[in-house]
């Protein structure tokens, strides 16, 4: 008998079958240094964490959604005032949400 290797699964299917996970998953964590699509961690004990970190989220809305605050396009971090934030705004949050819903 022979063993043929998988064939590469489509996006469209893998993502389905993610879909029980939070969206942030899909980027790579800035906190933890988790991978894309792996769980964050706690660093100190190897604990996996059932949410992903508050970072890995800012770091996905980003990703994927347009600010309606600050007028920015995605990949493009929310400023104020011409100075970059840390996070992004609620409302891009939420944007983001709606978007993955």
């Amino acid at each position: 008998m022979t063993i043929r290797p998988a064939a590469p699964m489509p996006e469209s299917i893998r993502h389905g079958l993610r879909a029980k996970q939070h969206p942030a998953r899909s980027v790579p964590c800035p906190h933890c240094g988790a991978h894309a699509h792996r769980p964050c961690t706690v660093r100190t004990r190897n604990r996996i964490l059932t949410e992903p970190h508050p970072q890995r989220v800012s770091s996905w809305a980003q990703t994927v959604a347009c600010c309606p605050d600050c007028q920015v396009t995605p990949t493009v971090p929310c400023h104020e005032n011409g100075r970059s934030l840390p996070a992004v705004h609620a409302r891009r949050h939420q944007e983001a949400q709606e978007t993955a819903a």
